[in-house]
């Protein structure tokens, strides 16, 4: 089972979003291993979005990301991180199709609610960043036979 990392972006926390996001998430089948509510510091930004830091973009990215809570999730699933990105939709939310998170919820290319990793590196670096490993509890929901194939 692959294993992603999901930020409920700041965004989303004010707009009290969360719960509706995550029931996306579950109706897929795709389980939550791990998740808390925090507060992104300046340090952790810096090495979340190391490969920006020396952009003209970054300080806003820096002040939305750090401006109120995010909720961290660990997120489970067979291919999941190509099924949460193709579910969140385009990164501006203008862009993304109707049906997708973005595109439900989001008109803007900043202000799109959730971060999802983007390769399995990326996956196993933002998840070490945000979680210890006894924060994960990786487990098998009871109804698993019933979302997928048991060859699956």
């Amino acid at each position: 089972m692959e294993k992603t990392l999901v930020l409920l972006k700041p965004d989303c926390v004010q707009r009290r979003l969360m719960g509706r996001i995550i029931s996306r998430f579950e109706e897929k089948g795709l389980n939550i291993i791990a998740a808390k509510l925090l507060q992104v510091t300046p340090d952790l930004a810096k090495q979340h979005y190391a490969e920006h830091v020396e952009k003209p973009f970054y300080p806003g990215l820096e002040a939305f990301i750090t401006g109120a809570p995010v909720m961290a999730l660990v997120v489970q699933g067979l291919e999941v991180i190509r099924v949460v990105r193709e579910m969140l939709g385009a990164t501006n939310g203008l862009n993304a199709a109707a049906g997708t998170i973005r595109g439900d919820f989001s008109s803007s290319r900043q202000m799109n609610l959730v971060h999802a990793s983007d390769g399995p590196e990326a996956a196993a670096r933002e998840i070490e960043l945000y979680f210890a490993a006894n924060e994960i509890c990786d487990y098998e929901p009871c109804l698993t036979p019933w979302m997928k194939a048991s060859d699956e």
